[in-house]
């Protein structure tokens, strides 16, 4: 099926991405599922550390749960491709619902086999339906003009940021009422509800896996984003610059709590987190406003650039409160280049490989963070704070400056599959 598009917009807006048909459907239904991310895993973690008591348990079941999640993000997007959002994200939905209906069953029960937890959040994971980056494959194929389509990827990542923060509170609010399992079977819910709701949309119905065609075609052509990348070139500097930023955000969190342990202010670290949600929206909402005419490619770099040398400075700050200014400051480059990478994903993919190449972004970025929490781990308290902010920073600050080096095949390449 061709998504249809409106005339393309002089002067494109926040509110011209959503006046274009169908955007509203499969914007609004995809973010009711994609809050299961933010509330199954915080119910998942209550869940199990309740009904075994233990919490090496709960943090088992949540390593595998992640594991498959992120590592096997690319594999469902590759089906996607194939088969096409209705085929593929039908019966990945129904799986995860079911496996989650059975996780609030299992761990409602007492002193449930940790095995069987583990086995069951393994294959939740396995299955976790990717509607981030079909989301995005489909604004791409409905939105053909790129200056739209920036602020319609923007509009996303700060929409995505915004769930990462209000699914723990609801899952706060439905603790208060309910045992921790209720948790699992609301995701349930909100992930089939949202999956159906996007699947049934006028845009995604007739989708049968191609996305070649006159709208595909349109999505490639560049409004002032400036030559197109190579397919190869395109998408591993987005996959690279994602997963250097990852690094950087991976060993933030215990960064900030070994900081206000250091200052003797813990009180300072849900401030810091809110910091970075804050600026990174703001920096979205920023980035889909402005009229840009650098080509996405070097704006990546150069966001990416600004992120790590923030936070590297952020860790010579003298008092908590100016570390969270540094923050703050640095969260203005994070959903900028978050949407910048999906964007060069995007324009560099090709019809057909859209929705994979956005999920290599973000497996690249979550599998960064989770490496870097590792290490910090165990840099912490070994070397001076500072130099562990450096270190951390590190990977973006030399990834960005890298790939502001064009190679010797970048110019006057084409595109290619």
């Amino acid at each position: 099926m061709s998504a249809t598009s409106p005339a393309l917009s002089p002067t494109p807006t926040y509110a011209a991405v959503l006046r274009t048909p169908h955007v509203r459907r499969v914007f609004g239904a995809a973010l009711l599922g994609r809050l299961t991310y933010g509330t199954a895993p915080l119910s998942l973690l209550l869940s199990v550390r309740a009904s075994t008591g233990s919490y090496a348990a709960a943090g088992t079941v949540m390593a595998v749960w992640g594991l498959t999640t992120v590592l096997l993000s690319p594999a469902r997007a590759a089906l996607v491709d194939r088969f096409g959002p209705r085929r593929a994200l039908t019966p990945l939905a129904l799986a995860y619902a079911l496996l989650l209906a059975a996780l609030a069953v299992a761990a409602a029960g007492t002193a449930p086999p940790v095995l069987a937890l583990v086995a069951l959040a393994g294959a939740a994971g396995a299955v976790a339906p990717p509607l981030g980056a079909v989301t995005r494959a489909r604004l791409s194929a409905m939105i053909p003009d790129r200056d739209l389509l920036r602020r319609a990827y923007s509009l996303d990542t700060v929409a995505e940021e915004l769930l990462f923060v209000s699914g723990p509170l609801l899952v706060g609010l439905l603790t208060g009422y309910a045992p921790a399992a209720a948790g699992l079977a609301v995701s349930a819910g909100l992930v089939l509800a949202g999956t159906l709701g996007l699947v049934t949309s006028p845009a995604v119905r007739g989708e049968t896996g191609s996305e070649g065609g006159p709208a595909a075609e349109a999505s490639t052509a560049g409004t002032g984003a400036g030559p197109r990348t190579p397919v190869r070139t395109g998408v591993v500097r987005a996959i690279a610059v994602s997963a250097s930023m990852g690094v950087c955000l991976g060993a933030f969190d215990l960064l900030v709590i070994a900081f206000g342990d250091e200052h003797r202010m813990p009180g300072v670290v849900p401030w810091a987190l809110a910091a970075l949600s804050a600026g990174s929206a703001v920096g979205g909402l920023v980035l889909g406003a402005v009229d840009l005419r650098i080509p996405t490619a070097v704006r990546l770099s150069l966001l990416a650039l600004g992120l790590g040398a923030v936070l590297a400075a952020a860790g010579l700050s003298p008092h908590p409160y100016v570390l969270v200014g540094w923050v703050a400051l640095g969260g203005l480059f994070l959903a900028p280049a978050l949407t910048s990478a999906y964007l060069l994903a995007d324009e560099s993919a090709g019809p057909g490989r859209r929705t994979r190449a956005g999920a290599w972004v973000n497996t690249a970025f979550n599998a960064g963070g989770t490496a870097a929490t590792a290490a910090a781990g165990l840099l912490v308290g070994r070397l001076p704070l500072a130099l562990c902010f450096a270190l951390m920073a590190l990977p973006a600050a030399v990834t960005a400056l890298v790939t502001l080096v064009p190679g010797p095949s970048a110019a006057g390449a084409e595109p290619r599959e």
